[in-house]
């Protein structure tokens, strides 16, 4: 009998070194959670009884403010139009924390900087000043997210499309792992990884959104309803996405694209009157804090609009987009691939569980080495942060002529050297974004991946608009016009391209 026996259960998730797995066999599980559910039915009557006389003897101040609370949610915002103000709340959240966040980022990496240009002097104080910094942020997510709530860890969507197909995660949309994701992921952001914040935002926003249902809940039991909190996930993962860039339009196709497989046709307002509201709170905030001068994109570009481009020019960007597929496919593969590895090296990564910190100390100094601005870094632009990186790849001006302005000149300056051309600059930044996006994505800290694909693509995109412009000085001629060629577009179309056959989309 004893043979016959059951193997002893085992932890039902496991950590790994990328994101974890569950061990747990499915039959065994449900019938374990039926038993659990089974014992809860027994202790509800006694549950609710001791709830109730808690209320009645504790809770009686927090009983009234309750009460008096739900008075007026139902004589203001429930006139109004309960959903169109959870919504507007949902938008408003989403862009504080946006803006906040990148203000945070971008204070890091201003202060990296500071360490690498004004505080060091000498070549050797100026890399550990240019290191010292992400190794401490990294290093301080890895441990935070590790403590506070390891739910956290990675993108957040492959996590939100289950849920949204009625799988219930437990510990996933919670304040703990709400607090642990803003926080990693701008530490993680801070320390100049080639990582993105797309998919976080996306789990942000539905954690976001579940946090506020259940506030609402306690005055109206309207928001108990099961759908009802699927249809709110569904507009709360557009927000994250607009809330990211400021766009609300795409962020709604983009997370009907990446979340669901089926979408019904009520939600569309929802997604997209959220996602307003949080791209132009997020937008206005910026002018207001004296960040921008104007609403404007979030990656501006000022191409003619006369001739954006020539029909003739279509051959090419056809050929760009089956170049860009082919190294999306290749580039999903190659991750895949990489954490497979890592994950069926079973001594390796015994090892690196039980020295938790060794891995991601290891890949950011790695990282932050090959980057550094002295070294191999100046191939690849390693001196300037993301957002000015792909301003860079975008500006409307070539960088093989011979004549330059002074702002052209200064944009410049971060994709040549004395030794090498700017071809030697964007073949190097790919290569370096490429190898080491995979790499970091695989570190235990809140990330994505959208942004380091989209610079990916946008700087082939690049390259063939400059090998364009070589080949054609003068322009393409079209109804006996020359049209001067920009490369400029071809970093925009190849940026789209690329993300768009790495994300499987069309919406980016």
């Amino acid at each position: 009998m004893n043979n016959l026996a059951p193997p002893p259960d085992q932890h039902a998730y496991q950590h790994t070194l990328m994101y974890g797995r569950y061990t747990k066999e499915l039959g065994a599980f449900a019938k374990e959670e039926a038993r659990k559910q089974h014992k809860l039915k027994k202790e509800d009557v006694d549950l609710e009884t001791d709830e109730l006389m808690r209320i009645k003897y504790q809770g009686r101040c927090r009983g009234r403010l309750f009460k008096a609370f739900g008075w007026l949610w139902r004589h203001t915002f429930a006139r109004l139009g309960e959903d169109w103000v959870f919504l507007a709340l949902l938008g408003l959240i989403m862009a504080v924390l946006s803006f906040f966040m990148d203000l945070g980022i971008s204070m890091c990496n201003k202060g990296r900087l500071w360490l690498y240009r004004d505080l060091a002097k000498n070549p050797v104080a100026q890399y550990f000043a240019w290191v010292a910094l992400p190794f401490c942020l990294i290093l301080f997510s890895a441990g935070f997210v590790h403590i506070v709530a390891p739910q956290s860890i990675g993108s957040g969507i492959p996590e939100m499309k289950t849920i949204l197909r009625g799988v219930a995660l437990k510990e996933y949309l919670t304040f703990r792992t709400l607090v642990a994701k803003v926080i990693g992921l701008t530490a993680t952001l801070g320390s100049g990884l080639p990582l993105g914040k797309e998919g976080p935002f996306v789990h942000i926003a539905s954690i976001s959104a579940t946090l506020l249902s259940k506030l609402v809940t306690s005055f109206q039991s309207i928001y108990e309803n099961e759908s009802r909190n699927t249809e709110m996930l569904a507009a709360a993962c557009a927000v994250g996405v607009a809330s990211c860039f400021g766009a609300p339009i795409g962020g709604v196709l983009f997370s009907i694209e990446v979340t669901t497989v089926y979408f019904a046709i009520r939600n569309y307002w929802r997604g997209f009157f959220t996602a307003v509201c949080g791209a132009t709170v997020f937008k206005l905030l910026a002018v207001w804090a004296h960040e921008e001068d104007t609403v404007k994109a979030y990656f501006q570009t000022n191409f003619t609009m006369e001739f954006p481009f020539d029909p003739q020019e279509l051959l090419v960007f056809a050929l760009m987009g089956v170049i860009c597929g082919l190294g999306g496919a290749l580039y999903v593969w190659s991750h895949r691939q990489y954490v497979l590895f890592m994950r069926r090296n079973k001594k390796m990564n015994a090892f690196l569980q039980k020295n938790r910190f060794l891995y991601p100390g290891i890949v950011i100094l790695l990282t932050s080495s090959v980057s550094f601005p002295l070294g191999l870094g100046r191939y690849m632009a390693g001196d300037i942060n993301s957002h000015d990186q792909v301003s860079g790849l975008f500006s409307n001006f070539t960088w093989t002529k011979d004549n330059f302005t002074v702002e052209e000149a200064e944009v410049l300056k971060h994709w040549t050297t004395q030794d090498s051309t700017v071809f030697v600059s964007l073949g190097g930044f790919m290569a370096f974004t490429y190898v080491f996006s995979i790499i970091a994505s695989t570190i235990p800290v809140p990330s994505g991946s959208f942004i380091p694909v989209f610079k990916i693509g946008a700087a082939l995109g690049r390259v063939i608009g400059e090998l364009m412009h070589l080949l054609f000085p003068l322009g393409v001629s079209y109804h006996d016009t020359l049209n001067p060629i920009l490369p400029g577009g071809y970093a925009t179309v190849g940026a789209a391209a690329f993300s768009g056959a790495v994300t499987h989309t069309i919406s980016v």
